[in-house]
């Protein structure tokens, strides 16, 4: 195994003990299902902020950023400014503002009350696909990771994937949201202390320290941010990953849509409480994506640095490039524990997705397609293990699929989002949308991504411009063919917003009766 002593294994044990300890305590004072899936509506906002942060860093960006600064620039940095510059103000303004109004406690339910049980069901089958391939083709990747790093054979590539899925879907069931939220809070520390140290680590091995970090960083173009070719209608300023174009596109279509309308998102919107807490769970998230981003970037350059200085040993031949941080780490600080703080973020980052995509999709599940039934915590959690267990199949089921196909798989149900962005757009700003309307341009949407993928060569980053702008457009137009939607939809639309408030977000006018989950009028 690579560099990994009996410290390191120790560090990793620690961590998991911590999670389990985490899990068993987020259990007490759980009573039904509104605890279980979203807190009761009473959590910290500040550990909530955290923790939708810890949502969006996934395996993938803990190895795939140090790589991007190491083999290419800071280009993708200008992508990660959209989550506090552009996606933020959405969210702070429109999105939020709705769910905690409206007092929903899954996204969908909007869709229901502005247009009809139908759409409600199609937005959240959308969602459910979509969550369960990226979990199992996250799951697979991280395993695959471990394998490379930890030169696996076979069965323990087996009995890892297993484990690490059985692991997060144990303490999401047990725990519920209140579980993921404070692991995930574990797993952001567990994210800081890694770069920091390492970061400290590459520092310290480049000559000139932070100096030489700069000079040398600079000297072969690492700090470059923003591309634009020239002439400015060259076709690279909208097909090549580093430029600007390119880097708007990704937060547009790409990150807007899951930070809008996935479910495991909007949990962490409303379960702190009021708009107040909503906001402040949205701009903390924000704040700690850009700082972390910038952080994971520069220890990339760090790393590039200390192996392409005059006394370096130069960049290592790696069979992938995206092992660079697993290898530095393993070569500079073997056997003092930091090969297992660096697996135990790793474990971290793959971690806090499964655990809220895993939660997410129960919540969908019980509170769109079971409501109104009368249903125990412990049926609950048994959905959630059932749930944890799907995504292990759909892991162990990738290699036999083809990396070509999954990656398909998830940009087509990634890309999806964005047409059901544009739904939820449709019902906030145009009155007279209705249901058919809505479910015509869902499907002119889906329509339109079939159509892009098949007959063009545009980068996937832009598919979600010919979902969502076609999906809004025809669902606008359509609506005029059918009936206008009923009186009592009109809450559901944004401006409504403008109504006040109380502490809970129910504004006056609403009727809390007709928007509340189920088991709150139970409770009632």
């Amino acid at each position: 195994m690579m560099g990994v002593g009996w410290i390191d294994w120790l560090v990793c044990a620690a961590y998991l003990a911590i999670v389990v300890a985490l899990a068993v305590g987020s259990m007490r004072g759980q009573r039904d299902n509104e605890d279980y899936f979203v807190g009761g509506r009473r959590m910290n906002w500040w550990a909530v902020g955290v923790s939708l942060f810890a949502t969006s860093f996934s395996s993938i960006s803990f190895l795939g950023l140090p790589q991007r600064g190491a083999y290419q620039d800071f280009s993708f940095y200008l992508t990660i400014l959209t989550i506090p510059f552009v996606i933020t103000p959405i969210l702070w303004f429109l999105f939020v503002p709705l769910y905690v109004r409206l007092r929903v406690s899954s996204g969908y339910e909007y869709l229901r009350l502005r247009f009809g049980t139908a759409t409600q069901r199609a937005g959240s089958l959308l969602y459910c696909g979509y969550a369960l391939g990226w979990m199992g083709a996250m799951l697979y990747a991280i395993a695959l990771t471990l394998q490379g790093v930890l030169h696996l054979t076979p069965a323990q590539y087996f009995w890892t994937l297993v484990g690490l899925g059985l692991f997060a879907t144990a303490y999401t069931a047990a725990g519920g949201l209140r579980a993921v939220v404070w692991t995930d809070v574990l797993q952001a520390v567990t994210l800081v202390a890694t770069v920091l140290l390492v970061l400290l680590l590459a520092v310290s091995g480049i000559e000139g320290g932070w100096s030489g970090l700069w000079r040398i960083g600079n000297a072969h173009g690492r700090f470059h941010m923003v591309h634009f070719y020239d002439p400015p209608w060259d076709g690279k300023n909208f097909t090549a990953s580093d430029s600007f174009y390119t880097a708007l596109a990704f937060g547009l279509f790409m990150y807007l849509p899951g930070y809008t309308v996935a479910q495991n998102m909007i949990q962490r919107y409303i379960c702190s409480g009021g708009l107040r807490e909503g906001r402040g769970v949205v701009l903390l998230s924000a704040c700690v994506n850009a700082v972390m981003g910038f952080l994971f970037l520069l220890l990339g350059v760090a790393i590039f640095c200390y192996f392409s200085q005059a006394a370096g040993p130069g960049m290592p031949a790696l069979s992938s490039e995206d092992q660079i941080l697993p290898h530095f780490v393993s070569a500079r600080a073997p056997g003092v524990g930091l090969v297992g703080l660096m697996l135990a973020g790793l474990f971290a980052a793959a971690m806090s997705t499964l655990d809220s995509g895993i939660n997410g999709v129960a919540s969908v599940i019980v509170y769109d397609w079971l409501k109104g039934r009368p249903l125990s915590l412990w049926v609950s959690r048994l959905m959630t293990v059932a749930l944890g267990l799907a995504v292990i199949a759909a892991a162990l089921a990738a290699p036999y699929l083809g990396e070509n196909v999954i990656n398909i798989i998830n940009t087509i149900a990634g890309t999806l989002l964005g047409a059901l962005m544009a739904v939820f757009l449709l019902g906030m700003f145009v009155p007279r949308a209705n249901q058919p309307g809505a479910l015509i341009g869902l499907a002119a949407g889906a329509a339109c991504l079939v159509a892009v993928i098949v007959g063009t060569n545009i980068p996937k980053w832009w598919y979600g411009a010919f979902t969502t702008v076609p999906t809004f457009l025809v669902g606008a137009a359509a609506s005029y063919l059918f009936a206008p939607p009923p009186p009592d939809a009109r809450h559901a639309i944004w401006w409504s917003n403008s109504a006040t408030a109380s502490r809970d977000g129910t504004p006056e006018g609403v009727n809390s009766e007709t928007t509340a989950p189920s088991d709150m009028k139970s409770k009632r």
